[in-house]
């Protein structure tokens, strides 16, 4: 059974930015530069509805949403380490789509750097697009949309 999606709560911050370090630190090396979900204000954002959790007991899973007029924007998804290959993500995800659709929302979007390739690949698996790459100081950003049915 798969862990409920909440919306996270004041309590949940120094979790989730445990999450978010153990599963966004491995990548520095990779891509020459501190990923942004590792210098996010949690705090701002929990405070604001757009941080949802899964796990019961302990966090296992984060995801960061942001609402713009047609889609819905996945800023952060992170699932700690020892927890990856369990479908979190993909619940997680599955999450953020229901929110859209349940939102009058068409799509979700995302961007995610190029040296992350096997995310782009999973996002891919998954049924998402890319729609433009963004250039950057190191690498560039691939961005990716996935469009939504209503259900």
């Amino acid at each position: 059974m798969r862990d409920a999606v909440r919306t996270a709560r004041p309590a949940d911050r120094a979790a989730i930015e445990e999450i978010v370090q153990a599963a966004y630190e491995p990548w520095v090396r990779t891509i020459g530069v501190r990923p942004s979900p590792l210098d996010a204000d949690y705090g701002v954002l929990i405070s604001r509805g757009l941080v949802f959790v899964s796990g019961v007991g302990e966090l296992t899973g984060v995801i960061v949403l942001v609402p713009e007029p047609d889609v819905l924007v996945i800023e952060n998804v992170a699932v700690r380490p020892d927890r990856q290959g369990e479908g979190i993500g993909r619940a997680l995800l599955e999450f953020a789509e229901s929110q859209a659709r349940g939102s009058g929302r068409t799509a979700v979007r995302l961007y995610t750097h190029a040296a992350m390739a096997s995310n782009v690949a999973l996002y891919e698996r998954l049924g998402y697009v890319v729609t433009h790459r963004q250039p950057l100081d190191v690498g560039h950003l691939v961005h990716m949309r996935k469009d939504i049915d209503e259900k």
